[in-house]
């Protein structure tokens, strides 16, 4: 339902969506609207980084979407029921 609201399919995960109130922010907005939600400095680097053009930042979203197992790594099981992890969680 969210994502029809934003113009996509309904099964799209193709990328990350942000569905607020009335807008929709995709791949690089919406990683950084997020960002400005959470602990210092994250929303101070992501208000500086929202004045980057988004046909500069999307593209660099797309580089760490593509490689994001090369950078961080990949897990063979969900890191929420490591104990280690849990207060990166909602709700943990």
């Amino acid at each position: 339902m969210h994502l029809s609201r934003c113009g996509r399919a309904p099964d799209d995960i193709s990328s990350i969506v942000l569905v607020e109130e009335s807008r929709c922010y995709i791949k690089s907005e919406a990683v950084l609207r997020i960002a400005l939600r959470l602990g210092m400095p994250l929303p101070l680097l992501a208000g500086l980084a929202l004045l980057v053009p988004k046909f500069v930042g999307d593209p660099v979203y797309d580089q760490v979407a593509n490689n994001r197992y090369s950078f961080f790594g990949k897990s063979d099981s969900c890191r929420l029921s490591d104990d280690g992890f849990a207060d990166r969680f909602i709700g943990a």
